[in-house]
């Protein structure tokens, strides 16, 4: 690939899927337009390869819970994709909560049995002040098919017909190399498909036509429709339109329900069989400005508009149902339109692409306990739908019992290109691009630098009091979009249904900004790119104006989606006959589909917010790094790697010390190289982030490597910021991170950042290019740069506060806080300035969310790649301490010190023993060869930026503040200032220790003895933030901010570090003592109590638990008694509220053999298999750092 190619690519905003994806569009099929036959076609799912369908003699022999008998499924959030099992299958079960749905019993329906179980609680209902589930399932509504099942006859006989397209390709796993039990970390590298994209190229599927015996026959009854709308946005009333269009074009009358404008419909729609009733009955998504969804608000929102006028919706569209006689309710997608249709006793179909549910599932778990309710009641009026008309970039929906698949809902097109161009007197030649925005921030302006030369740029939307420059067009507010879109050359805006869908249609390229907290974006966005046609625009840029890069490498693109486009008139032919009668709804089961769109939705609901842009790590294909396999190479691979690695690279400075994960690090930037030499690569579809990184540096300088392991917190966990000793283990997945410096000069700048400093009129200036692999595993952008001047705040570096603010702009590009964060924290603390450019790749094989401490891999590893390039001398203690103001005070995480501490210090094989007072090292406590700590991650995601965590960190330095108070308050007695002298209280509580007590710096320097004698009854078991601050003022930490409106737990997190760190002092003192199973059981005594106390402070989770309750049994059980015992205990790491459980045992093969036991087991209940941390590595400081020189190919043929 030549050098300006591979420019060019560098701004690419699409992805391509891997070479061995199938092409999903080659047997579409024509519109009915376009084929007059079409209209005697029914369409169904071609089979595919490998289809197994489900025998009814395998289902449950209990009844089923009947179509009335709503049923709730609750799930552990899973992480296998392939749901649909063999018939042979026994592992897989449905459990039923019957305490939430009166008169259905609790069973577990598994294949070929059932048996009674517990009812599940809902824990969250019990603490109104918890802000997630963590102790319970993720509760997903589910509703049984009342169509009748297929017998094993029928099964047999349609065994050429799969139950659905994506059921089969779920399955197929040994070609798409999926590894569900691998984990991926941040800036996590793979080839092929990831994240998202495996998830939804899997949905990319489409129905074929197929020709029956009799030919169409269009519906002659006069039939009503009453259609409603959501009132989210145009984009849904602009696809209704075409649906509604072909129904009255068959002569029936419709009746719309809507809250948008009347001209949406009539502009299109000129028939007195057309009725618009102007009613909102949902709210959408409130949005706090033009890109950023209002989670709260909308939650807020829709509770005041759906939920508590809810009686009298039902009572008032039921009698309004009735009296026009509806046949047959649409929904699009208002979910009380469905319930208000069952109970008027009229059949009900939805058609869209996402529903209420899922999108609101994210904004439930930042709420907290509040509003939860209104996800189940959203997904049971939909479960009263009979089935779902789903449209292409759609999301998981289990509510639907049922989906029929359409193509593409897009309006026509009245005009040509050439019409429209001679009637806006714009010249064939000029560029047009179409701003579609839907609302344009606030404040923001047009201006004509925005535009190349010889651009012009027509304005949807804009307000009668909005001037703009001679270069932009204001389009009139009911103007026809599509004619214009087609007129342009390219389209600018924000992702929706409307947008996309119409495109694609139209062939038109799409500049697009991402928008913060829309779940159904991320689907949208893989469909337009797979067919590439889109290109990410940075949201600085768009607001700042450098759209130029942009919009020419959209005119460069050539979208390819040749697929249907009639969905509006497939839908009303389904909608037709459905209301005459016509079961579509289908007769094979729709479980697996169903099934695994819950298991989504339960990922949502249960994961821990904090994480905000969040996709299930499992949408992937979660292969290890850049595809290679296990990170874990066998000796003769991992020769291999290091002959390969000096046959790259010089290594200048540094030792690989036969680490195989940083020899495929280095191996992976010699094959970024190649990729300008290979004209193959040319051809090979490349993910974004791996073009990026291709054109990130220059070979032919030197590069700098570090490299920095998550840890494995064996004692101490959330007790480091009360002062306790802690004992950390270094993990053997790692980040590694590559540097290089240049001249401003040298710097190759990606496209954008160039045009922006052309613009400013700047001579070269340093800029910091920052490229991280795996980005879309987490639905962040893959790349961020930034001017490194934009850091300094006049002649001084701006405030941590400012650079807080600067990096949460953007939810899509927040991550670049941990990385780039680092350069100011060096710019403040040491003085330093930067003034060369930067260029930075991270890659991590630490997965994010388990808590094993990724985000202080990534921030050690960068600033020792920095401290290094830069020949900064920092110690790994003071380069911890620099990490850690970077994740408390610019990415806004109140962690303590120990990760960062065990990243930068820790070595193989050792226990990093620190007292975090506020980060003394004591040592390393070697490992006895006869134990071995392993980590087991239990699925569940974690995050220090989650919400308990924070409120129980802010619980315990209240407590700390009350005990301070209290030991004054007996001082103050005791020395006779109040109500005279009281020497016996004064000798009992001793004046020395009282005086230590009332300026306590750390809770853990308060004996356990001490807090149960006098001030256990001291402290309340909760406070409202507003009582405790009139009463003390503040709690004296300054990384947690209190609310006044909300209840804080004091005795539990009170408690918890103090008795905490007796532990780990006994912990470690055990250590060094006899071989003995006395000493082991103690050990994992130690571990379990820890692991109570989490749960007592509102810090444990169900997967944890289990993981826990498995070690129990099997330390308990006989074979272990029987012979030496190998597991003694186990407890939560980290932050809490989910991730990874460390558990202790004999360094022994059987111990091994049970962890891999355990394992399967908690995989047999879950669905999920656990990620095994087992081994270890060298810290940041243990490493060092390499500096590198790649070597100049050799020609073969000279």
């Amino acid at each position: 690939m030549k050098r300006k190619d591979l420019d060019d690519d560098v701004d690419d905003a699409f992805y391509f899927p891997s070479s061995k994806s199938r092409r999903l569009d080659a047997d579409l099929f024509a519109t009915v337009n376009e084929d007059p036959r079409s209209a005697g076609q029914v369409f169904e799912e071609r089979p595919s390869e490998g289809t197994i369908l489900m025998q009814t003699d395998d289902l449950p022999k209990d009844p089923l819970p009947s179509g009335d008998e709503k049923a709730i499924v609750l799930y552990n959030p899973a992480n296998m994709p392939p749901l649909l099992k063999s018939p042979d299958s026994r592992d897989f079960s449905l459990i039923v909560s019957s305490d939430l749905i009166p008169g259905l019993r609790d069973h577990i329906y598994s294949w070929g049995n059932s048996k009674s179980l517990k009812p599940a609680e809902d824990r969250v209902g019990e603490e109104e002040n918890r802000e997630v589930s963590n102790g319970c399932l993720a509760v997903v509504p589910w509703v049984a098919s009342k169509f009748p099942l297929a017998s094993r006859e029928q099964a047999a006989s349609q065994s050429e017909e799969p139950m659905e397209a994506e059921e089969v390709e779920m399955m197929d796993t040994d070609d798409n190399g999926y590894n569900a039990g691998e984990a991926s970390g941040f800036g996590r590298m793979m080839e092929g498909s990831g994240g998202l994209q495996h998830w939804q190229q899997k949905q990319l599927h489409w129905l074929e036509p197929k020709l029956v015996q009799n030919n169409y026959t269009p519906v002659t009854n006069h039939l009503v429709f009453a259609y409603y709308v959501t009132g989210h946005g145009f984009g849904h009333a602009t696809r209704v339109v075409e649906v509604v269009r072909h129904l009255i074009l068959a002569g029936h009358d419709v009746h719309v329900v809507t809250g948008a404008p009347d001209f949406v419909f009539t502009s299109e729609i000129e028939s007195p069989r057309l009725f618009i009733r102007k009613v909102l009955l949902d709210c959408g998504a409130v949005q706090a400005d033009a890109l950023t969804v209002d989670r709260l608000a909308s939650l807020a929102k829709y509770s005041e508009t759906a939920v508590v006028p809810r009686a009298s919706i039902l009572k008032t569209e039921v009698e309004w149902l009735t009296s026009i006689k509806a046949d047959l309710v649409v929904s699009d997608v208002v979910p009380v339109a469905c319930r208000a249709a069952a109970d008027a006793g009229i059949r009900s179909v939805c058609v869209t692409n996402f529903s209420w549910d899922f999108i609101y599932a994210e904004y439930v778990m930042a709420a907290g306990s509040n509003h939860r309710s209104i996800v189940w009641q959203i997904a049971e009026d939909y479960s009263h739908c009979e089935f779902l008309i789903r449209l292409p970039g759609y999301c998981p929906m289990p509510a639907f019992r049922d989906v029929v698949d359409v193509p593409l809902v897009v309006r026509r097109i009245r005009r040509s290109r050439k019409e429209v161009r001679q009637e806006l007197g714009i010249e064939d030649d000029v560029k047009l691009v179409i701003l579609n925005f839907g609302g344009q921030p606030a404040g923001w302006k047009l201006k004509e630098e925005f535009l190349p030369p010889k651009w012009l740029c027509l304005v949807c939307g804009g307000s009668d009091t909005q001037e703009l420059p001679p270069n932009f067009i204001k389009l009139a507010k009911d103007a026809y979009t599509p004619d214009f879109m087609a007129a342009s050359d390219c389209m600018l805006g924000k992702i929706g249904y409307g947008t996309v869908s119409e495109a694609l249609a139209y062939k038109l390229p799409f500049v697009f900004v991402r928008r913060d907290y829309f779940n159904e974006e991320p689907f949208l966005r893989n469909m337009l790119e797979y067919y590439q046609g889109g290109v990410e625009m940075i949201r600085r840029d768009l607001l700042t104006g450098h759209w130029k890069p942009y919009l020419e490498r959209a005119i460069s693109l050539k979208p390819c989606y040749e697929g249907g486009i009639n969905g509006g008139e497939v839908a009303a032919h389904i909608l037709q006959e459905t209301a005459i009668g016509k079961n579509y709804a289908s007769d094979k089961l729709s479980g697996a589909r169903r099934l695994r769109d819950a298991i989504i939705l339960g990922y949502q609901l249960q994961r821990v917010p904090g994480r905000d842009m969040a996709i299930p790590e499992w949408y992937a294909n979660a292969e290890s790094e850049l595809g290679m396999g296990s990170p874990t190479c066998e000796m003769s691979e991992k020769s291999s790697l290091m002959n390969s690695c000096t046959e790259d690279f010089e290594i200048l400075h540094g030792d690989l010390q036969g680490l195989s994960d940083t020899m495929t690090f280095l191996k992976s930037l010699a094959e970024l190289d190649s990729m300008y030499d290979s004209d193959k690569s040319a051809e090979k579809r490349q993910m974004r982030e791996r073009k990026a990184a291709a054109g990130l540096f220059n070979w032919e300088d030197e590069i700098f490597v570090a490299r920095a392991p998550g840890r494995l917190d064996v004692m101490g966990g959330i007790a480091d910021y009360s002062g306790s000793l802690v004992l950390q283990m270094p993990i053997k997945e790692a980040c590694h991170v590559a540097v290089q410096r240049n001249h401003p000069s040298k710097h190759r700048l990606w496209k954008h950042a160039l045009v922006r400093q052309q613009a400013e009129g700047k001579n070269p200036t340093p800029v910091l290019q920052i490229v991280s692999y795996g980005s879309e595993l987490s639905n962040r952008g893959p790349t961020f740069d930034m001017d490194l001047a934009d850091f300094m705040d006049g002649d001084q570096p701006m405030s941590y506060e400012k650079a807080k603010k600067y990096f949460s702009q953007d939810p899509s590009q927040k991550w670049a806080a941990y990385v780039a964060g680092v350069i100011l924290v060096l710019m403040t603390e040491l003085g330093i300035r930067f003034v060369e450019s930067i260029s930075l790749l991270v890659s991590s094989t630490v997965p994010e969310g388990k808590g094993v401490s990724s985000s202080a891999s990534v921030e050690v590893a960068t600033m020792s790649a920095i401290a290094a390039s830069h020949g900064l001398s920092i110690s790994p203690r003071d380069l911890a301490l620099l990490c850690q103001k970077v994740e408390n005070h610019i990415v806004g995480a109140p962690c303590g010190v120990m990760d960062q501490m065990t990243s930068a210090c820790g070595e193989a094989n050792k226990l990093l023993a620190m007292l975090c007072q506020p980060a003394e090292v004591l040592g390393l406590v070697e490992i006895p060869g006869h134990i071995r700590f392993w980590g087991i991650d239990s699925g569940i995601r974690h995050s220090v930026g989650g919400a308990d965590y924070g409120s129980v960190r802010i619980g315990a330095f209240m407590g700390r503040k009350m005990i301070k108070c209290a030991a004054s308050a007996i001082l103050s007695r005791s020395s006779g200032t109040e109500n005279g002298p009281n020497p016996d209280e004064l000798e009992d509580n001793g004046f020395e220790l009282l005086e230590t007590e009332a300026s306590l710096d750390y809770l853990c320097n308060l004996s356990p003895h001490r807090y149960e004698a006098l001030y256990v009854k001291m402290l309340p078991e909760s406070i409202l933030g507003e009582t405790f601050l009139e009463k003390y003022d503040g709690h004296n930490d300054p990384v947690t901010v209190i609310d006044p409106n909300r209840n804080y737990g004091v005795t539990a997190p009170a408690k918890h570090p103090i008795y905490e760190n007796f532990r780990v002092k006994a912990f470690k003192a055990l250590l060094t003592s006899a071989n003995s199973d006395d000493q082991l059981t103690a050990l994992g005594e130690l571990l379990y109590q820890c692991h109570y106390s989490y749960s007592a402070c509102g810090l444990g989770s169900d997967g944890t638990n289990r993981l826990v309750r498995l070690v129990q049994e099997m330390q308990h059980s006989k074979a272990s008694k029987s012979g030496d015992g190998t597991l003694y205990g186990a407890k939560i790491t980290g932050g809490g509220s989910g991730g990874t459980v460390c558990a202790v045992g004999r360094n022994s093969l059987q111990s091994s053999q049970q962890i891999l036991e355990i394992q399967q087991r908690y995989k047999d209940a879950t669905g999920y298999l656990p990620y095994i941390f087992e081994g270890s590595s060298p810290g940041a400081g243990k490493f060092g750092y390499l500096r590198i020189r790649r070597r100049p190919s050799v020609n073969p043929n000279e």
